[in-house]
């Protein structure tokens, strides 16, 4: 007994110091304690944005990852673990040969873009495949009318006849992302299918400058724009939060959908500014325009990761997260977020082109906000 004893401390002792000098060490510790089992994962895509994320997480987690991709998007993030990945090339418009009689314990579909595509796969892996995870969109809520934004609400299944044709992309989206999901359920089941509608996603690898914008405007310093009340609220999450989340869904088998959204609280649009330039030593002047006819004059409908409170998007930044939280949905901090973004829209991942870009395109808000500040204080 005092050997069992003395050995039992050691190990404690080991686990303490071990959990003290490596901060990561123990979630890894927890998370491989509690599988029983190695995945097999295949992910649809996987190469771009949100995948190389998720492929991580597996990896480390002790999964096996199988990516099925045309071959012609080269990884700019996690590049060194793709050797780790098998890696299957098709196309999920006509070319589907190689899913063909292979199992997998679950499907990951981040590059549904049109229906028959997700309805293709699902039949064709469904008697091989445990679960089937769709990674949808909140567009499934467009317009985003009314007050109930969780997971019951009626979803957009059709384009209207007469609406204005600047929305009829919106709708588009929307309606492809929502008969995927239907798609995905009528071959799985509601009890093996996993759906997930993330909100604006943003951080390292991001294909898009929304988020960017706001680091390298906050930077920069000078008379900055708020746009909006300072009562708005904005939603976005951090794609590292959504794709290891994702994983631990598969993990848990947690068949149903859920809201992809963050942060854990109502964030107003000026803590969302703030939070940002607090990673910054710039010196900045905001100046807060809550006119929204003059936003929309002035194009500023769309400033991601909020957009002006016209009727069509007023519930845009206020879809309901408490079933996520409760599945295990975790958040980093906005100062990580940034700190992370920062990191790697500096790194060779991403071109001095794009980085110009921000700043000298005719179109960018940073290009244009000298001349809409001039017409704001001629108004006020």
């Amino acid at each position: 007994m005092r050997k069992s004893r003395r050995k039992f401390l050691k190990n404690s002792m080991a686990l303490g110091l071990t959990s003290l000098i490596d901060p990561f060490s123990l979630e890894a510790s927890s998370g491989l304690i509690q599988q029983d089992k190695k995945l097999k994962i295949l992910i649809l895509g996987g190469t771009s944005f949100l995948g190389p994320h998720q492929i991580s997480y597996a990896l480390n987690r002790g999964h096996e990852v199988t990516t099925f991709t045309r071959g012609k998007t080269v990884p700019k993030i996690h590049a060194d673990l793709f050797s780790k990945v098998e890696q299957l090339i098709g196309d999920r418009e006509n070319n589907l040969e190689a899913l063909k009689n292979r199992k997998w314990d679950v499907v990951i579909d981040n590059s549904g873009r049109k229906t028959k595509w997700t309805e293709d796969t699902a039949k064709l892996l469904v008697d091989n495949v445990g679960y089937y995870m769709y990674t949808s969109s909140i567009s499934v809520y467009y317009p985003f009318t009314g007050e109930d934004f969780s997971e019951k609400r009626s979803l957009v299944t059709e384009i209207p006849d007469d609406i204005d044709e600047g929305e009829r992309g919106t709708y588009a989206y929307g309606v492809m992302k929502a008969t995927s999901e239907t798609a995905t359920i009528k071959s799985f089941g509601a009890d093996r299918s996993i759906i997930v509608r993330p909100t604006l996603i943003v951080g390292p690898g991001d294909r898009t400058d929304r988020f960017p914008y706001w680091l390298a405007r906050l930077e920069k310093g000078g008379d900055i724009i708020i746009p909006g009340s300072r009562t708005e609220v904005v939603q976005y999450i951090d794609v590292r939060d959504l794709a290891e989340w994702m994983i631990r869904l598969c993990e848990t088998k947690a068949a149903g959908i859920y809201n992809g959204s963050g942060p854990g609280f109502d964030m107003t649009t000026n803590a969302f500014v703030h939070g940002i330039h607090a990673n910054y030593t710039s010196a900045v002047n905001y100046i807060q325009i809550d006119d929204n006819k003059f936003l929309e004059e002035n194009g500023l409908i769309g400033i991601q990761p909020w957009v002006i409170q016209l009727p069509q998007y007023a519930g845009m930044s206020k879809s309901d997260n408490s079933k996520a939280i409760a599945a295990g949905l975790t958040f980093r901090s906005l100062s990580e977020t940034v700190q992370a973004t920062k990191k790697w829209w500096y790194s060779e991942a991403v071109s001095q082109e794009r980085r110009d870009n921000i700043l000298t395109n005719e179109r960018s808000l940073m290009r244009r906000e000298k001349d809409i500040l001039a017409k704001w204080k001629q108004r006020t």
